[in-house]
């Protein structure tokens, strides 16, 4: 069974698309698990309709994933699918009780942001490394960009020219549920998207682009392209594993905390709906105190 072809699943995935306004990234990640999970139950129970689902059935899933060297991270987002699909399906009528409720997530080691230390960043933002060219200056403030306010990949690729306000120093951003948030512009980013607009400008002159990014080629940068960026310039001063643009995005926050910045507005900048996803990047803080105190006290 595919996942349009029962209503309770069709609705949900819905829901959550228009109603709740998830990325299709999102949205994906949960009609992939709920495919997956309901051709193990034909497999395996022989049934594919949700409301004849138990908890038994579940934890049988669950326990399968496990045999199969699935990461419990990975078994708790799709718990987390279940539970959601179930709540809303026990709320529309699609099942009778929710089989889901009771799920208790696997216990996960806490996974700490990958970031990119300041010096680090300032050595590669400082270097001649870029191209002294249309391109370089491209690639320059896509890493400046993502680095100097923290946004996602996606709001970076979706972020308009109308969006960017160079006289208050500021850009506003579109977030996850279309949710938008208001980040200050550092003085020399703000002249080099300047520049960038009129060079642009003269390079492009017939054309009329709403996004702000337009790569040498004439076309809205890809979310492929910002990675690829990204890593080839991030592999110049680290030998780090992770090189993405969301190692930028731990970069500015951590870099804010690590500074003395308010937890509450490090939340604001970032477009966190709740300070507990804010709260993991004062554990790289105490980890750095830890670390020197290991190192400087005689007791250490």
């Amino acid at each position: 069974m595919s996942e349009s072809q029962h209503p309770a699943i069709q609705l949900f995935l819905n829901h959550i698309k228009f109603e709740k306004r998830y990325s299709l990234n999102t949205w994906r990640a949960y009609s992939d698990d709920l495919t997956v999970f309901f051709q193990f139950l034909k497999s395996q129970f022989d049934t594919d309709d949700p409301g004849l689902v138990t908890t038994t059935m579940i934890r049988s899933w669950m326990a399968s994933l496990t045999v199969q060297k699935v990461q419990p991270r990975s078994i708790n987002r799709k718990i987390s699918t279940l539970k959601s699909f179930f709540k809303h399906s026990l709320i529309n009528g699609g099942v009778a009780k929710n089989p889901a409720k009771s799920l208790q997530i696997l216990k996960t080691r806490k996974r700490l942001p990958s970031y990119v230390e300041q010096d680090q960043m300032q050595q590669l933002l400082e270097r001649t490394v870029f191209p002294d060219s249309f391109e370089g200056r491209f690639e320059y403030l896509v890493v400046s960009i993502l680095y100097f306010t923290g946004m996602r990949v996606s709001e970076l690729v979706n972020l308009k020219e109308g969006h960017v306000d160079l006289k208050r120093d500021q850009v506003k951003v579109l977030g996850k549920g279309n949710k938008e948030r208001i980040i200050p512009l550092h003085k020399a980013l703000g002249a080099n998207i300047n520049a960038y607009l009129t060079e642009r400008t003269a390079a492009f002159e017939n054309s009329n682009f709403p996004q702000l990014l337009i790569t040498h080629k004439g076309k809205p940068v890809t979310t492929r392209q910002v990675y690829d960026i990204v890593k080839k310039h991030l592999s110049t001063v680290t030998t780090a594993e992770k090189k993405s643009p969301h190692v930028l995005r731990h970069s500015f926050a951590t870099h804010l905390t690590g500074n003395g910045a308010e937890l509450n507005a490090v939340k604001e900048l970032l477009g966190h709906s709740s300070l507990a996803a804010t709260q993991v990047y004062t554990h790289n803080t105490i980890e750095r105190l830890r670390d020197i105190h290991k190192k400087s006290h005689p007791k250490g």
